[in-house]
């Protein structure tokens, strides 16, 4: 039964977010944005790792959510453009898939591979964005965040490899 919640809340969560998260300001969306970034990416910033998209956009989309920012880094930092603009690379899935990314649960390759995660337009720049996020030490986050995200991943991925129906759970036993 718990099982069963669980995959209910992992399938739905999305459209359970989609309407409170649009709900909120551009403004408060983008500063959380921004403010999350520079926490994940404070070593990265710090050493000038992002100086390859320097006058480059970069668009992030959760398909789910309907949601999409671009990103772009003007030496200090990084910038998220209040309007869409024409992006040097895209990356685009669902919400869940980039959870597990973040929690380390699935490889972004391997989900690009599955069709799970696209990745269009500059394939050099994609590739340095895509070695970026594998570079960052999680370690290096707040305890309090580690756990949270670590916690959320394992749920999600737990989620999402339960058997969708009695069907399957029979298969799964026959195999």
């Amino acid at each position: 039964m718990i099982n069963k919640i669980r995959r209910q809340l992992v399938q739905n969560a999305p459209s359970i977010l989609r309407s409170p998260v649009h709900l909120l300001p551009h403004r408060v969306q983008k500063t959380a944005l921004l403010e999350g970034l520079k926490l994940v990416f404070q070593e990265a910033l710090a050493d000038g790792d992002f100086e390859f998209l320097e006058g480059k956009w970069l668009k992030i989309e959760i398909h789910d959510l309907a949601l999409r920012w671009f990103i772009s880094y003007q030496h200090p930092q990084l910038i998220v453009a209040d309007r869409p603009c024409q992006e040097d690379v895209s990356f685009s899935g669902y919400l869940n898939d980039f959870i597990l990314i973040a929690g380390r649960k699935e490889d972004p390759d391997t989900l690009f591979f599955q069709r799970r995660l696209s990745i269009e337009g500059d394939t050099e720049l994609g590739l340095a964005v895509k070695n970026l996020m594998d570079s960052v030490d999680l370690e290096q986050l707040p305890p309090v965040l580690q756990i949270l995200l670590h916690q959320l991943a394992d749920f999600v991925h737990k989620g999402m490899q339960m058997p969708n129906t009695q069907n399957e759970v029979m298969n799964a036993y026959s195999n």
